[in-house]
């Protein structure tokens, strides 16, 4: 795991900027600097290295190719990089003089110089992202994996075009401007977080999963103000295509299911496993996170079964009920036996996290379960420098509330005419904390649910509207953003004659999982220098999911079926089968005690006019419902709060 930064300039490339920009992101790689700059062609590498596979000087980066033709910066792993090697060698493809090391980025750059970009990614399993400069035609080219574990910005500044692994290098540059892109605002005002290809700044991008944009000098002096769309003639000189699709992936499997649950099962064991067999490979400690729940508990258990020795997990637990699953992964650990190491997170310690999240996330970011990542990642820094996790399952696997709920709901509100619906409105708009009240014993934010399904039912109009009400923390309530537009919309991606279950999980998946659960673990992961990985992401096992029926996804009230069998295997269900909890922290409540002064200097509204970017009455109101408990606006006020934290962060440079 690293961190890369570089430019593409029409006059000279500046040592010191470049440094300047490798600096301001190691901690994403703290073992080794390097930088590589051609000044007659324009452009600069910077790199930051986390050294992993390979720790010897060889794995030093930027690195070039034997033949002498190409220059990579590399942030990741292939994991499968000794089956790639191995096929270089039966095809006489070595490197000229034989390999220098053993390196994981050797081995993709040898690819790249015998069978061509795509091919090699093609053949390759693994997360990154990448900047590849091609000396022979003065192109460079800027990838990202296929799931979008590994992040990739860029941009222009002052006409020179600038790409790194987070937004802050690019703000080195002298001419950075750093204007808001209000339309962004309001993405992120809705969701939480930024999606892709936008970022908070106009004219600065995200490159998107599984593409490839290849750049000329002659974007140089060229900004677009609009990103590249694959397939798009768009800018001679800045061209996205998309080597993987996911969509393709998923119509692919529809069409070509796997008929017998039990082969399913059994191939389901050998593909998961080999990717965690792959992935537990490091030249450095290497260990897993485990909550207790069903996907981290399947990662844990194959990791142990392909274990000569125990493997080492991690977990954090909370003081307050309902927010702690420590017992629960302790049962599973002692179960599969593991190396198990638990840390108590009392409120003092998690309150001192949350002024460090606008550095953390140099991009607005605001999913609160980025606080216990980034503690449990601090944790298990401790001892490793690698944690596997059990992301990914609930997009591939049907394991979100709204998977299960969305299409029943829809599938009832259908039935009744919009007339009679439109009736339900004004009972969603009664205090949350009444219809909580009706509710026997203690369901959280039950009543919350309740409110909100009076009103998506009075409005809805698809199975987009409702995936909206699940998405979008301010569908039902005024725009808090100031010139916003209607950028909240639009981001359904349905799939063609697809089931409703699966359309939904396609969309968390192009969606939910890049732009919030990836972004969220790498910069929390990689604020303390641990490289995480993701054996669910590997694309053989996505493949595979795709050609599992949704019968053998969601039975019933439950998702996740086929995970449950397959754990099944190494657990007693007793450990595993239980209600879903999450990975929260009770933000909720902090800002109405302890972070309350915090809160309210931050949502001032003497100071939001005067900013410009929100509605101070929209927002004042939607706090107040919040204190008085009228309605939970946790989500909503949370990204406020994040915005507003990060904006002074900002200020002080």
């Amino acid at each position: 795991m690293c961190g890369l930064a570089g430019y593409l300039t029409a006059g000279g490339v500046s040592d010191e900027l470049l440094r300047r920009m490798a600096g301001s992101i190691a901690h994403r790689g703290p073992d080794d600097e390097g930088l590589w700059c051609d000044g007659d062609a324009g452009i600069g590498l910077a790199h930051r290295r986390l050294a992993i596979v390979d720790l010897s000087p060889q794995g030093h980066q930027p690195m070039g190719s034997a033949d002498g033709r190409w220059l990579i910066v590399f942030n990741g792993e292939i994991y499968n990089h000794r089956a790639v090697r191995a096929a270089l060698e039966r095809e006489g493809a070595v490197p000229a003089g034989g390999w220098r090391g053993a390196s994981d980025t050797e081995t993709l750059l040898q690819a790249v110089s015998a069978w061509g970009l795509e091919r090699a990614l093609e053949v390759s399993a693994g997360m990154f992202a990448l900047a590849l400069w091609d000396r022979r035609e003065r192109l460079l080219h800027l990838v990202r994996d296929r799931f979008g574990e590994k992040p990739l910005y860029y941009g222009w500044a002052g006409g020179d075009f600038l790409f790194a692994s987070e937004l802050r290098p690019l703000r080195c540059h002298p001419e950075f401007r750093g204007e808001i892109d209000r339309g962004a605002l309001g993405l992120f005002a809705a969701r939480g977080y930024v999606p892709a290809p936008a970022t908070i700044y106009r004219r600065m991008y995200k490159l998107e999963p599984g593409c490839i944009l290849t750049v000329s000098r002659g974007a140089v002096g060229r900004a677009l103000d609009e990103a590249p769309a694959a397939g798009s003639p768009g800018h001679a000189d800045v061209r996205l295509r998309r080597y993987w699709s996911y969509r393709q992936v998923v119509e692919q499997g529809l069409a070509e299911p796997i008929a017998d649950g039990a082969e399913c099962l059994d191939r389901l064991d050998a593909v998961l496993g080999q990717a965690i067999a792959e992935q537990a490979v490091a030249d450095v400690p290497v260990g897993a996170f485990l909550s207790g729940g069903i996907d981290s508990s399947a990662a844990v258990a194959l990791y142990q079964r392909h274990s000569a020795s125990p493997v080492r997990t991690y977990t954090i637990g909370f003081d307050e009920g309902g927010f702690d699953e420590t017992a629960a992964a302790r049962a599973v650990a002692k179960q599969l036996g593991t190396v198990h190491h638990e840390h108590r997170v009392g409120p003092a310690e998690a309150l001192q996290a949350i002024p460090l999240l606008p550095s953390i996330y140099d991009e607005p970011f605001a999913d609160s379960s980025q606080i216990p990542t980034f503690l449990v990642s601090r944790f298990a820094r401790r001892e490793v420098t690698v944690a596997l996790t059990g992301d990914g399952g609930d997009e591939l696997f049907g394991g979100y509330h709204r998977h299960l709920a969305g299409p029943r709901l829809w599938r009832s509100l259908a039935r009744i005419p919009r007339p009679i619906r439109a009736l339900a409105g004004p009972l969603g708009r009664l205090p949350s904390s009444l219809w909580q009240g009706l509710l026997p014993g203690p369901r959280a934010h039950a009543g919350a649910k309740i409110a909100k399904g009076l009103r998506v039912a009075a409005t809805a109009r698809s199975l987009d509207d409702v995936y909206g009400s699940f998405t979008d923390e301010w569908r039902f309530e005024p725009p808090p953003v100031l010139g916003a537009g209607g950028a909240a919309s639009g981001h359904f991606n349905p799939l063609v004659s697809a089931p409703d279950a699966v359309r939904l999980m396609y969309a968390d998946a192009v969606n939910y999982l890049p732009g919030d659960i990836l972004c969220k673990v790498d910069r929390a992961a990689m604020a303390v220098s641990l490289e995480t990985r993701v054996p669910f992401l590997d694309h053989r096992v996505a493949e595979l999911a795709a050609r599992i029926p949704l019968p053998f996804k969601i039975v019933g009230s439950k998702g996740k079926w086929i995970l449950r069998e397959l754990l099944a295997r190494h657990l007693p269900r007793g450990l595993f089968d239980r209600p879903k909890t999450g990975f929260a922290v009770p933000v909720g409540e902090w800002i109405k005690g302890p972070l309350r002064p915090w809160a309210e200097a931050l949502l001032d509204p003497a100071r939001m006019r005067s900013e410009g970017y929100f509605d101070a009455d929209v927002i004042q109101a939607r706090w107040r419902g919040h204190l008085s408990g009228r309605q939970n606006a946790t989500a909503a006020i949370w990204s406020i709060l994040m915005f507003q934290a990060w904006l002074d962060r900002q200020r002080e440079g």
